[in-house]
């Protein structure tokens, strides 16, 4: 597929931004050809590459990193989007203005995923948005059942894993307290006969991030 520059495409300054575009799937790879595909993406400026994860914490889910060394994700390419005047510390200073509008909680795969965040940094720093094959199956929304990896379900939205693991443990205490309460009832001449079970308590998964966050110290 190739990319074409945009007639309206604006240049704001001389400091380039790049979207880094992954592959999730390998179905990439045919995905591609036809203008669809499952990715992740991250806007590289000065050197940093920053990007929006989940995480099952309050705190924000943008992230920065080495341009092009996402851990996790296959390295597609590098597309051009525009130019910015933004010194450093200006970007970082727009990125903490995204902070609390991109939270790892707030992460959606449909609605607000990493390709959502780039969009809005790409077009608040040149004025042009992404590539719109980048983030197309979001907007298809019902094909990514069937395309995405269970791989990325379970590590990416950290929400629905621990909810899962919740669900579990809830349905396991259920079982031991029947248990208990019939082996009482079949034992009704040794009151002073406890039958106690022993449950588990399983401490909630942080995702582990690629990079350091931006604010706070939750993990992607």
């Amino acid at each position: 597929m190739l990319c074409r520059k945009n007639s309206s495409f604006v240049d704001r300054g001389n400091v380039p931004v790049y979207l880094n575009v992954y592959d999730l799937t390998p179905i990439n790879g045919y995905a591609y050809w036809l203008g669809l595909g499952v990715y992740h993406s991250g806007v590289e400026v000065h050197g940093i590459e920053y990007a929006f994860g989940a995480h099952e914490y309050p705190s924000t889910g943008i992230f920065e990193g080495e341009p092009k060394q996402c851990e996790g994700f296959t390295f597609r390419k590098s597309i051009l989007i525009g130019k910015t005047d933004l010194g450093p510390l200006e970007v970082r200073a727009a990125m903490e203005q995204l902070a609390d509008k991109y939270k790892g909680s707030s992460y959606n795969l449909i609605t607000k995923n990493c390709n959502h965040f780039c969009d809005e940094t790409c077009i608040q720093l040149t004025g042009n948005p992404i590539p719109s094959w980048v983030n197309r199956l979001a907007r298809i929304g019902f094909m990514c059942n069937c395309v995405l990896p269970a791989t990325i379900n379970a590590t990416r939205l950290g929400n629905n894993r621990i909810n899962q693991d919740k669900s579990c443990e809830a349905e396991t205490e259920k079982k031991k307290l029947t248990r208990q309460e019939r082996s009482t009832i079949a034992t009704p001449s040794s009151p002073s006969v406890q039958v106690r079970g022993r449950s588990r308590k399983r401490r909630p998964r942080a995702l582990q991030p690629s990079s350091p966050l931006i604010l706070g110290s939750s993990s992607v």
